[in-house]
């Protein structure tokens, strides 16, 4: 078996990261055949171009099973009996490897990190997987060979292959993915009957801590499911820190504790590219809600010399103006901010 990766490719589920894994192989001429239980995505998809029908007979080089989680075990299951090396994209990993039987030395598991809170075909993108993170969980009678295809995959869509066991795979996106789902929908499910005085006041931050709650509520619910064993520990961990947390509001110093342990958290995360974190400031500029002005901004930062690191638009709730958050490198900020100021922008210090 060779790990050069020529096709067939067969994509079964033709959702967002289906459709996606077509489109980014179709960018190296890679054939693409595409199946799902829904034809209109299929005829979606393939129009899109990424890839064209399935046919009803043949063999694919590589199959790989982008559906439900509730699902991937069944169709991972079915797709071995076609000889064919067979891969998922699904968020979960050890749940699925369980629930097979017979001999799966042809499957490897895997998982692209990345995603919309958008869903379906139309919401797919041939670059929705460069640069980003690609999980593969081999377990212990995985095919050498298949291991070698997978990974071809993922950097064939452009991702960064991860090798892992199934078991820290799960773990690990409990930790950086489901858990922070599950905080930001409770936090989302204190504004949905709030005062609308109340929410007269919402900014940047909750935006910010609840945007993910947003995702399709079906779809998550199979997640966390399939991943309950991993999250029930994390979850317990939390009760005891919020615990804690109740008890610091009459502590003060116990309550900067809590809070310096959050600001060692957000230090620990990877920074651009996988590097280490870089030390950044903010830099807050007013901006009116014209057209053009943004772009003006922009131009006008790249003129300092500094380098873009992130980018937040506070809207302004009473006039059609917003407060724009420009974060690059701490060492950059002064010199960003004396920049702006010469080129007559209202900069908040």
């Amino acid at each position: 078996m060779s790990s050069d990766l020529v096709g067939p490719v067969h994509v079964i589920g033709t959702g967002l990261l289906g459709t996606s894994i077509g489109l980014a192989l179709r960018r190296h001429g890679i054939e693409v055949w595409l199946s799902d239980t829904e034809n209109d995505h299929v005829r979606t998809a393939a129009g899109l171009g990424a890839g064209v029908p399935a046919p009803a007979a043949g063999r694919a080089q590589l199959v790989v099973v982008a559906v439900p989680p509730a699902l991937t075990a069944a169709v991972v299951q079915q797709a071995l009996a076609s000889g064919a090396p067979v891969t998922d994209v699904a968020s979960v990993k050890a749940g699925p490897l369980r629930a097979l039987t017979g001999p799966v030395q042809r499957y490897v598991g895997s998982h692209p990190m990345a995603g919309s809170e958008r869903s379906g075909p139309l919401a797919a993108s041939a670059a929705l997987f460069d640069g980003r993170p690609w999980a593969i969980t081999p377990h212990s009678t995985s095919q050498s060979e298949v291991v070698e295809l997978v990974t071809t995959l993922a950097r064939a869509c452009g991702a960064v292959p991860v090798p892992m066991t199934p078991d820290d795979h799960d773990l690990a996106v409990a930790r950086t993915s489901h858990l922070p789902h599950l905080m930001a929908t409770l936090v989302a499910a204190q504004l949905a009957d709030a005062d609308p005085s109340h929410l007269a006041l919402s900014g940047q931050g909750v935006r910010d801590v609840t945007r993910i709650a947003a995702g399709e509520p079906a779809l998550w619910q199979q997640i966390v499911a399939a991943n309950a064993p991993a999250l029930r520990d994390l979850l317990s961990a939390l009760r005891q820190d919020l615990d804690r947390l109740i008890v610091a509001l009459d502590h003060p110093s116990e309550l900067t504790a809590l809070l310096d342990d959050g600001v060692r958290g957000t230090r620990a995360i990877p920074g651009k590219h996988g590097g280490p974190a870089l030390v950044t400031a903010s830099v807050y500029v007013a901006v009116s809600d014209q057209p053009g002005e943004l772009a003006r901004l922009l131009a006008d930062v790249g003129d300092s010399g500094a380098n873009l690191e992130d980018l937040h638009i506070d809207h302004d709730p009473g006039r059609p103006r917003g407060l724009v958050e420009i974060v690059v490198a701490e060492a950059a900020a002064d010199r960003l901010r004396r920049c702006l100021e010469s080129k007559n922008w209202t900069v908040h210090r």
